[in-house]
């Protein structure tokens, strides 16, 4: 896996507990907020953090396809026809 990256580099501190404050510019830009879950990968590049996906980004991701009034309608005729 190749990582392509921009360089914006930022510092910031770690503290005794392992904990660092992700800079609000990136924060804002990757759409980080509290409760946010990150995946930590370990690159050849160093520590990735890497924001996970919730079951809520996929939402409205097929409604190109139709309205859900339709999706049900559709559902329903397909039930029916298994019955």
């Amino acid at each position: 896996m190749e990582i392509e990256f921009e360089v914006a580099e930022k510092e910031v501190v770690v503290t005794k507990k392992g904990q660092t404050t992700i800079p609000v510019s990136l924060r804002k830009k990757y759409k980080i907020q509290e409760g946010t879950k990150l995946a930590v990968l370990d690159t050849k590049e160093g520590i990735l953090l890497k924001p996970k996906k919730s079951i809520w980004d996929s939402v409205g991701a097929y409604s190109q396809y139709g309205s859900p009034a339709e999706m049900k309608k559709l559902l329903d005729k397909l039930r029916e026809q298994d019955e």
